[in-house]
């Protein structure tokens, strides 16, 4: 069985809920895998002392992403420590910086492909520890490149000045927004997921009550489905970056051009939707949905008496378009 950790390496509850998920899977047949999530997407290149930092209301804002409903941020980070000393991790606790941890995130991207979840999972604890135990910066590549080399993952360092990882970790947090994950962590396993640092028998009962996992769909299938819940999360250009190789391999099916032409025309890439719903059209006349958009399309880019013969088709092949 796999289990997805989806969480920042900068939210503490990542790492108590890491300790507590090692507890829980004791004696289980799990495979646990990190997957990224970012709590503070606009946190700079170059890392801010953290204290300083939070006294800015739009980082305390972007951190409660990391933080119970019912507690403030600040609230949040008394509570983490009095728990993180408990669960083992002594009283030296809590981030020094405001650090990006996208190149963090590569790093235990890179070290699942090149390793396993074994090689991943030293990464990331690694990560953790020079977060908020040893007070380093973690965006820092001389900080990475240690790491790398403390997990036995020597080739990391020179992955990650080459730029690898990078869209990976861009596609993996657009996956993670279009299954729901909107929480540091996320447990998910065969399709259900538990939010939060649960305690370790909360997590063990959610693991044992799944049952088989499920039968995994083909590749193609979960992207697309995956880019029709980006539309309907109001992203359509996070949905044409999922689309993009779909669109390579297999433009002519009838779902990917009616999904892209969707994505295009949300993203107001007028005429790359006009382009994809006219090959639609002419593919599969008959398709209301495809010819409603099309006219609407045309509406947008002015072209009015183009559009008309359009619409009124699709309102005559279905109703709802009238």
């Amino acid at each position: 069985m796999r289990m997805e950790i989806w969480a920042d390496v900068v939210c503490g509850w990542a790492y108590i809920g890491k300790r507590r998920v090692e507890k829980a899977v004791e004696g289980l047949d799990v495979e646990v895998v990190w997957r990224p999530f970012r709590i503070d997407p606009m946190a700079p290149e170059r890392a801010v002392p953290f204290e300083e930092a939070v006294a800015d209301p739009m980082v305390e804002d972007a951190l409660r992403q990391c933080t119970p409903d019912e507690l403030t941020p600040g609230e949040n980070r008394v509570r983490m420590s009095l728990i993180a000393a408990e669960e083992g991790f002594g009283w030296r606790w809590g981030a020094a910086w405001r650090a990006s941890s996208h190149d963090a995130h590569r790093l235990i991207a890179l070290a699942l492909d090149a390793g396993g979840s074994g090689l991943q999972d030293a990464v990331a604890e690694r990560v953790l520890k020079a977060h908020f135990i040893d007070g380093l910066d973690i965006s820092g590549r001389e900080t990475l490149h240690r790491i790398a080399a403390e997990a036995g993952f020597a080739e990391g360092a020179e992955l990650l000045d080459g730029g690898a990882g990078d869209e990976l970790v861009r596609e993996l947090l657009l996956r993670g927004k279009a299954i729901g994950v909107e929480t540091s962590p996320t447990i998910v396993v065969g399709g259900r997921a538990l939010a939060g640092a649960q305690s370790p028998a909360v997590i063990r009962a959610f693991v044992l009550e799944g049952g088989e996992e499920p039968r995994r769909l083909p590749e193609e299938v979960e992207r697309l489905r995956m880019a029709e819940s980006l539309l309907d999360l109001r992203d359509p250009l996070g949905a044409l970056v999922l689309l993009k190789p779909l669109l390579d391999e297999h433009g002519e099916d009838r779902g990917v051009l009616t999904v892209a032409g969707r994505a295009y025309f949300a993203s107001a890439q007028l005429g790359r939707a006009r382009t994809v719903l006219e090959r639609l059209v002419a593919a599969v006349p008959d398709d209301a949905y495809a010819r409603h958009l099309l006219g609407r399309t045309l509406q947008r880019q002015g072209l009015r008496e183009e559009a008309e013969p359009h619409l009124r088709m699709a309102s005559a092949m279905s109703p709802e378009y009238g």
